[in-house]
């Protein structure tokens, strides 16, 4: 199985533990005399295969990530990286658009609103962690598909 198989499953084994909860939700109370749509005992075995499953699938991920090098780097640190840079580019297109905003004034005389950084800079810088972030996503989704599970 391709690490990227793997992933995809652990995300529809996400998909259906949530479902689950919701069932079990649903059918842990009943009216007096009255019997639950689906039995609680068969979802909560279902729950717990589903669990058991994710957990299996969740460490030999995690594994695999570890132990895959590509270029110095493991899968783990590029998706760290990844990660930070996504955070990054969150905060710094933020401080872009607040820095953007042009106060408009009635008179003359009013007080002046002017940016403390300089946008068209951060702008660049950006677009470079964008591109950079690309890259690094592209590289982790082809190491995904290339690589074998553990």
């Amino acid at each position: 199985m391709k690490l990227a198989e793997a992933l995809q499953e652990r995300a529809d084994l996400n998909k259906s533990i949530e479902q689950l909860r919701s069932r079990l939700a649903n059918n842990v109370i009943v009216q007096e005399n009255e019997k639950p749509a689906e039995d609680p005992q068969t979802l909560i075995k279902e729950l717990d295969s589903a669990v058991s499953r994710l957990e299996e699938l969740m460490k030999r991920i995690n594994q695999t990530n570890c132990m895959t090098i590509s270029e110095g780097k493991s899968i783990t640190e590029l998706i760290a990286a990844r990660d930070a840079l996504k955070v990054k580019i969150a905060v710094y297109k933020d401080i872009v658009s607040n820095a953007s905003q042009t106060a408009r004034r009635a008179r003359m005389s009013e007080i002046r609103i002017l940016s403390a950084v300089d946008v068209r800079k951060l702008q660049k810088k950006i677009d470079d962690m964008s591109k950079e972030f690309r890259v690094t996503d592209n590289k982790i989704q082809a190491l995904n598909w290339s690589t074998e599970l553990m």
